[in-house]
Order: structure tokens, then sequence, then C-alpha cells
């Protein structure tokens, strides 16, 4: 069985455990994604097409990474006037593995709602965060006054060349 799926502008054929480079989709590494815009469904010689997407039909992919296309330099350019632009672009994709495909989307079992990351450090007191703010703004009101005092300005230099021509 096969299925013409339609992601970020473009059409791909796919089968079950093909993989595919995609425009980016926002989902993490490992997680199910379920491609809905089926245009058309093979499977042998039966073929059937959507008018424009087949009615619950539905394609289960998992992501396998996030990346990035090649690199890509623009270059425009006017004869005859010196006038010339260069700049570079590249593009981010997602690699699907092609898990299921199905006629009707009920059958796919559903995506698993990402999991929040846990944080490695517990979150310090308040108060202890507190002490350390008021000492921080006791240092730093410390340290202007010990500034240096300032050089002589270039005003007293000047006139003093001045006085050495006359």
């Amino acid at each position: 069985m096969y299925a013409l799926v339609k992601t970020g502008g473009k059409q791909y054929r796919v089968a079950k455990d093909d993989t595919i480079l995609v425009e980016r989709i926002a989902a993490d590494e490992g997680a199910q994604v379920i491609l809905d815009n089926v245009v058309m469904l093979g499977d042998g010689d039966e073929v059937t097409i959507g008018t424009p997407t087949v009615a619950g039909a539905a394609v289960s992919a998992t992501v396998i990474r996030q990346t990035r296309g090649p690199k890509i330099i623009i270059f425009r350019r006017k004869r005859r006037k010196n006038h010339r632009r260069t700049q570079g672009h590249r593009q981010d994709l997602t690699l699907l593995r092609i898990t299921d495909i199905a006629e009707d989307a009920k059958k796919l079992a559903k995506p698993a709602a990402p999991k929040p990351a846990a944080s490695k450090k517990p979150a310090a007191p308040k108060k202890a965060a507190a002490k350390k703010a008021k000492a921080k703004a006791t240092i730093k009101k410390a340290a202007p006054e010990a500034a240096a005092p300032k050089k002589a300005s270039a005003k007293k230099t000047a006139s003093k060349k001045a006085a050495a021509k006359k």
C-alpha cells in the first residue's frame, strides 16, 4: 500500500518503512506525527483519488531527527552598475520514517503528548535567592567609589602647544 501525502507545500509518495525528508515539522525527535492531508491512496490495482483529499485517510510517521539542508547562495547583480548582493540560506528539514498508512485515521495509534523536560537542579529557596541579590547590589554600589581619578583633558595640552609656538 502507498499514499500520496501533501506536507510543506510538496507532495510525497510514501509506503510503509520509507524515510522522507520534508519541510520542518514542529515535533521532538522520536515523536509520532499524523499526516492527514492524503491526496491519493493506492493498494495494488485499487486506487483512491481524493477530491481534494481522501476523507478519513491518514499516514503515521515517526520523527527521526531535525536537520538542515545544504547551504544555498543567492547572488544578485546588475550589470554596469557595480551592484552586487550575496545572501545565504539553509532550509530547516525533518527526517520522517513512515510507520503506518490507514484508510481510516481512527485505526492509527494516537500520538503521545510530549513529556515536559524535568529540571535537573532543584529550585533554590526564595530567601537564598534574595540574599544573593542583596549581596550583589552592595558589591555594585562599592565599585564606583574606588574609581581611578580622571586624566587631564586634551584642551590643556593643546593650549600648552600653542603657548610654546608663540
